[in-house]
């Protein structure tokens, strides 16, 4: 079960309508963790194993130690030494080396669950609805990605080992005291009260501070990045003040909470100091009347107050390591609900999506078709309604239709990247994951080779392919005239690539995966006209000969196309050749009546 983290009182101040990402409960995080150790039990049972070992023979530190106190306060012979001394070496030496086994082994099932917590993560968070991923934003996601992995690793590498080390020094120490004479126990249990009150009053408080500060932080980024990401627009529009402020107000909002952690810290050392006092008085009250009743020897008092003062460390650590604990427990509680992010029950009020997978069609048939296909982004936000649309075996489709139509919605669901609420859609049939290709106006040039961030659409591609895709989609000469040519660094900190040229490596990727059907959601929109001129050449090119539903930014598109789409508020009003629709005088005629103006058409 996951909940959806909200902000109080920061999205009402500023008018953000941001939808973050799930929160898994702390029931279903406790189950997702042991969901990720149980592959790894036998070593989780060794780990543990070994420390109780390692543990246990450095407990008989104490009673050699009084054994030494008793030997002299006797006035024995100093040889009567010997041995407990060599014992105390030989304890040191074994209990470091059981230690450091036991540590590792914890060390390496914290890292393998790490890892596979990761992997379901970007796993998961490759596969994100893109409208879901819309209404969270990218600075939630990315806060996730950075500042809680980060955290429940550093809580995996050092705050695991040590809790686990000194959760059994704990148990075995006390159980030592109670060989002593359980009324050196009774004593030292005097301080738990105090332990357990400070324990709940810090956890009651910790765990709902650290996930509100983690939220504050992503939202804190995701501000970040929109008044960075959009500079230019806001310079334009004169913005800088609004978001200076609503930037120094999330930046406020995360001051404040992470103020209050450290003065919940604080109070928890405080309270800690207290216990600790308490206990070892009763320890060393204890061994007085005991001692002096003849009960126990000096030397048995001594270790029963060696052992006290011992616990101060395993019990400070686990008490304050709950700091650590709590903090990584609200950071994977935040990845866990986005590996659980498919199994999220549907808003009330939202229709019950009943996503239907993109099926293969049979030689001869169409090439894609959507039936009935229908889309909300939330109770009350439909964006399309019973949309039916059937692409013929080689026929490129136009879509148009103005801004918040739902042109990118279809053409994302037709690619199978969004499910839909209502309705079916058909995929074509391909070979392997080749079937269907989205390139979107949002190109990414990964870091690496030329040839690499080519060898992504087909890893198996050799150097001629990879030239003959570029030639394809006319960029074969600037790629070769790079300082290295294929072998030359692009993507970030490597050879800087306009949007142009992204756009064709982008191209040149659909040909090296050669689907059946591409989508093309204005895909030459970034470009200047200059540029857009050069990428309609490069996108007809990389489309030749496929099945192909093209987004038209430009209506130049819609007139190479073989049918034209016209989609309003999330309906088709009219669709047929250009031709045929810009003489019918309906919505498409009055579109290209305000796009072309003065311009002259292209003849089809």
């Amino acid at each position: 079960m996951t909940t959806t983290a909200h902000i109080p009182g920061l999205a009402e101040s500023d008018g953000d309508s941001a939808e973050l990402l799930p929160v898994a409960t702390p029931a279903r995080t406790r189950a997702a963790l042991r969901a990720l150790i149980r592959p790894d039990r036998g070593l989780a049972l060794t780990g543990i194993g070994v420390l109780v070992a390692a543990t246990a023979v450095g407990l008989l530190v104490q009673p050699l130690l009084g054994r030494i106190v008793d030997i002299v306060a006797d006035g024995r012979p100093a040889a009567d030494l010997t041995l407990p001394v060599v014992l105390l070496v030989a304890v040191a030496a074994v209990q470091g080396l059981t230690t450091t086994i036991g540590l590792t082994r914890v060390a390496r099932l914290g890292e393998t669950v790490l890892a596979r917590l990761r992997e379901r993560f970007v796993e998961r968070a490759l596969n994100l609805p893109a409208d879901r991923l819309e209404r969270a934003g990218a600075g939630d996601l990315t806060a996730r990605v950075t500042g809680d992995v980060a955290r429940v690793a550093e809580a995996v590498r050092s705050a695991l080992p040590e809790m686990a080390r000194s959760v059994l020094a704990i148990v075995l120490t006390l159980a030592a005291l109670a060989l002593l004479d359980v009324r050196f126990l009774l004593a030292a249990l005097l301080a738990v009260p105090v332990q357990l009150l400070t324990a709940r009053w810090y956890v009651r408080r910790a765990l709902t501070l650290y996930a509100d500060q983690r939220i504050a932080n992503g939202a804190q980024q995701q501000q970040l990045l929109e008044t960075i990401g959009g500079a230019v627009t806001v310079r334009g529009h004169r913005l800088e003040a609004q978001h200076t402020e609503r930037s120094a107000g999330r930046s406020r909002k995360a001051v404040d909470l992470t103020m209050r952690s450290v003065n919940l810290v604080l109070g928890f050392y405080g309270r800690l100091h207290i216990a600790e006092y308490i206990g070892l008085a009763a320890v060393l009250i204890a061994g007085f009347w005991l001692v002096r009743d003849g009960a126990v020897s000096i030397g048995t008092a001594t270790a029963a107050a060696l052992y006290f003062h011992s616990l101060f460390g395993p019990v400070n650590a686990a008490l304050v390591l709950l700091d650590d604990a709590q903090s990584a427990a609200a950071g994977l509680a935040r990845l866990v609900g986005v590996t659980d992010l498919a199994k999220e029950p549907e808003p009330v009020g939202v229709p019950h999506r009943k996503p239907v997978p993109h099926q293969r069609t049979a030689p001869g048939t169409a090439a894609v078709t959507a039936h009935a296909v229908g889309h909300d982004y939330g109770p009350g936000r439909p964006v399309l309604h019973e949309v039916s649309l059937t692409l013929e075996p080689g026929e490129h489709v136009a879509l148009v239709g103005t801004s918040g139509a739902g042109k990118s919605t279809l053409a994302r669901i037709v690619a199978g990247v969004q499910q839909p609420t209502s309705g079916t859609v058909t995929a074509p049939a391909g070979s392997g994951e080749a079937a269907v290709v989205l390139v979107t106006q949002e190109v990414h040039v990964f870091t690496g080779t030329l040839a690499e961030d080519l060898r992504l659409a087909r890893p198996d591609a050799t150097d001629a392919d990879l030239r003959a895709a570029l030639a394809t989609v006319h960029a074969l000469d600037w790629a070769e005239a790079l300082p290295d040519g294929l072998g030359t660094v692009v993507g970030e900190g490597g050879h800087r690539l306009d949007p142009a040229r992204a756009q064709q490596l982008a191209l040149a990727r659909l040909v090296l995966a050669d689907p059946a059907l591409a989508v093309l959601d204005e895909a030459t929109a970034e470009a200047g006209s200059a540029g857009a001129r050069v990428l309609e050449r490069s996108a007809e090119a990389a489309l030749a000969g496929r099945t192909a539903l093209v987004v038209a930014h430009r209506l130049t598109q819609a007139v190479a196309a073989d049918r034209v789409v016209v989609l309003e508020a999330g309906r088709v009003v009219e669709s047929g050749p250009h031709e045929e629709l810009r003489d019918a005088d309906g919505p498409y005629a009055a579109l290209w009546r305000a796009w072309s103006g003065s311009r002259t058409a292209p003849h089809p």
